[in-house]
């Protein structure tokens, strides 16, 4: 971290206390929205929903996506770059800074829009590839989950209390629980999830909820598995320093670690997030079934 410092000239601390105002200011505009709330002048919210390609886009997602641009652009200025779901180039060009926040407004739009609550707010900061610093908030939870590299993961609330926070400690494969989405799971997903030894589902919606059931201990182990379409960076980079600092892992299911801002967005393959204990024997249990459901 003494990079990032010498880098922005400002002390970590300084730049994560930036993260963590921007995610709370986020989760206000979100639930804002979430609850139909009427705009300052008075005027009614509108979602206007958008349906494109990569899924639905709503008022919401386009007024967080500028206040922390905004925010980031008038502090850090063009030292750094900027990679946002809402705004990425698709080109498949790597953004040319060492530096870069990767930010998604709003992590599952459709649960945001089917009100089940179980939203997020993601923002990272990467240096070279891997993330250093991040935030990932679930408004509707009112927490705050933060983490810098090599200086642990911690949850915040709205007063201001922070704790540090811990996976869980199961080391029996058998014995983990697997958070999964209620939809968007495929017949290869479905067939790979129907043969793991860990058979327990908890069903959450986003990646960042998702992850933060895992930091919670309501669950062990997260798989993204891709298929027409795959988990982008800013689904990931903010979740994934989150678990890895409070003892979890996060990699490919070879255990090659995830690279961000390679040009690409697009996180393809088996991706394996877990409490740590028996990750490498999930890994290859994963490999080995895909392997076989590939064949048939």
């Amino acid at each position: 971290m003494e990079a990032l410092q010498a880098m922005t000239e400002q002390p970590v601390a300084e730049i994560l206390a930036i993260a963590r105002s921007l995610g709370w200011g986020a989760s206000k505009i979100l639930r804002s929205y979430y609850r139909g709330e009427p705009t300052p002048d008075g005027a009614a919210r509108n979602l206007k929903i958008q349906d494109k390609k990569e899924g639905p886009v709503t008022a919401a997602d386009l007024a967080v996506n500028e206040y922390v641009l905004n925010k980031l652009e008038a502090i850090f200025g063009e030292n750094f770059g900027y990679l946002s779901e809402e705004t990425y180039n698709t080109t498949r060009e790597a953004i040319p800074h060492d530096w870069v926040w990767i930010l998604d407004p709003l992590d599952g739009t459709r649960d945001f829009i089917d009100q089940t609550g179980e939203y997020a707010f993601h923002l990272a900061l990467a240096y070279q590839g891997r993330p250093v610093l991040s935030v990932v908030a679930c408004p509707e939870l009112e927490k705050l989950y933060y983490a810098t590299l090599g200086g642990g993961a911690f949850v915040e609330t709205p007063d201001g209390t922070r704790q540090k926070i811990h996976v869980s400690k199961g080391d029996r494969l058998q014995d983990l629980s697997v958070v999964v989405s209620r939809t968007h799971r495929d017949d290869r997903f479905n067939a790979l999830l129907q043969q793991l030894p860990c058979q327990k589902l908890v069903y959450v919606g986003s990646v960042g909820g998702k992850i933060a059931a895992l930091v919670e201990q309501r669950a062990d182990v997260y798989i993204s598995l891709s298929g027409k379409s795959a988990a982008k960076d800013w689904d990931m980079a903010a979740p994934e320093l989150i678990l890895t600092e409070a003892g979890g892992r996060f990699t490919h299911e070879d255990g090659s670690p995830l690279l961000y801002n390679q040009g690409d967005v697009n996180q393809w393959g088996c991706l394996i997030a877990s409490n740590g204990h028996c990750h490498d024997e999930l890994c290859a249990e994963a490999t080995r079934i895909l392997a076989e459901i590939d064949r048939m």
